[in-house]
This record gives structure tokens, C-alpha cells and sequence, in this order.
């Protein structure tokens, strides 16, 4: 029997997303599950309903309990600076204020471990500054992870960053004590985090480091 509660998942054809879409998905207590999509492109699916969304020139979104954001990008793959912060800053602020207005009660989003909006690396600065503004946006609950290395299949990764994770995974049961929460994550684990964070009834606002994120999500 299905449920009552609705979800709204962006980014679901990333590599966080796409776990977090199956779940949502294989999860009976959500009675509909709204992708917001460049272009339909997911499998179909009895509670699932695609919206094409053009974080360009947006749309009031469909109303949601739950806001599931994954938006995110490289500067390699953006192509410069100011085009990685129109992604991972204004789409995601924007996208969080249109939930709020919409009656969305709970926000939570795919940050990074190291974000901070004072410092001097310019990808940790701008997931900081993401971050401050959601805190403003006043949820009655906003989520924040913050995974290190994302482990996954990712069809688009060249061999040098392959090879990176893969020395990454190699060394991960190496990092032991303050260093364990730089270990690299699975995606799917962080996925799952997410999804098990949306029905624990807390209110206020929760950041969940790497290694809080591993245990969450185990």
C-alpha cells in the first residue's frame, strides 16, 4: 500500500541520484516520486512522474515533503569557475527557495567534506557558501552531507581519475583515527544515507560528515 508523502529528487541521473531514485522509488511510503529532468530520460514507473526543468528559466515545482537535491558538477566538466558556481551554488539556493515556497518540510542535499565558506580553495568556498544560504532558507528540517571521494561508476571519467580512485580505495582501510572521514564513499552509501535521514523525524539543521554518512547509510 502506498503512502502519503511525496518526493521531489534533482539530480537523478548522477551518480548519487541514480541510487537515490531506486529507492525513493522501491519505497511504498511515498505515494509519488517527481524527477525534475534536463529531458525525460528514466525508466517508467508507476509513482514516478518526470518534469523537464530548466534551472535557466525555472518553473514553480511540483509540491513535495521531501526535496532530495544531488546537483552537481566539476570545473573540469563545467568548463570554467563561474559556470561550476551556476550549478552548485544558484541552481541548488534556487531550487531549495521554489521547494520552501512550495511547502516542502525537509531538504536534503549532496554537499562535500571540506566545504567552508572562508576558504581560500574556490570549491570548498563555493559548497560553504551553498550551504549558508539553505540555512536561511528555513526548513523545519535541512540535511547536509558531506561525502569525501565519491566511489561509482562513472561513465565519463577519464583513466587518470580512475586510477585516483581506485589508489583511493586502496588505501581507505589505511585511514584510521582523525583521518577515517576523508576514507572515499560509495555512492550508493551516501544514497542511502539520504534516503534513511528523511524519515527520522528530526527537526532543525544536521551536517553529516563522510564518516557519519558511512554509518548511516551501512
Amino acid at each position: 500500500m502506498s503512502g502519503h508523502r511525496i518526493a521531489q529528487i534533482a539530480g537523478a541521473t548522477g551518480l548519487t541520484g541514480g541510487h537515490l531514485l531506486e529507492l525513493l522509488l522501491a519505497d511504498a511510503r511515498y505515494s509519488r516520486v517527481h524527477a525534475l529532468v534536463r529531458k525525460p530520460a528514466l525508466s517508467a514507473h508507476a509513482r514516478l512522474q518526470e518534469h523537464t526543468f530548466d534551472f535557466d528559466h525555472p518553473v514553480k515545482p511540483p509540491c513535495a515533503d521531501d526535496v532530495f537535491c544531488c546537483l552537481g558538477t566539476t570545473i573540469k566538466k563545467a568548463g570554467s569557475q563561474a559556470a561550476f558556481r551556476k550549478v552548485d551554488f544558484d541552481y541548488v539556493v534556487a531550487l531549495a527557495r521554489m521547494a520552501r515556497d512550495a511547502g516542502a518540510k525537509r531538504f536534503l542535499v549532496v554537499s562535500s567534506l571540506g566545504a567552508d565558506a572562508r576558504s581560500a580553495i574556490f570549491y570548498n568556498r563555493v559548497k560553504g557558501e551553498m550551504e549558508s544560504a539553505l540555512r536561511d532558507i528555513g526548513f523545519d528540517a535541512l540535511h547536509i552531507f558531506q561525502p569525501s571521494l565519491l566511489l561509482g561508476d562513472r561513465q565519463e571519467a577519464r583513466l587518470a581519475e580512475r586510477l585516483g580512485i581506485a589508489a583511493s580505495a586502496f588505501i581507505a582501510p589505511f585511514m584510521l583515527g582523525p583521518v577515517r572521514k576523508y576514507r572515499p564513499i560509495e555512492a550508493k552509501t551516501v544514497a542511502k544515507a539520504m534516503w534513511k535521514t528523511a524519515w527520522n523525524g528530526e527537526r532543525g539543521i544536521h551536517v553529516h560528515p563522510s564518516d557519519e554518512i558511512a554509518t548511516l547509510g551501512a
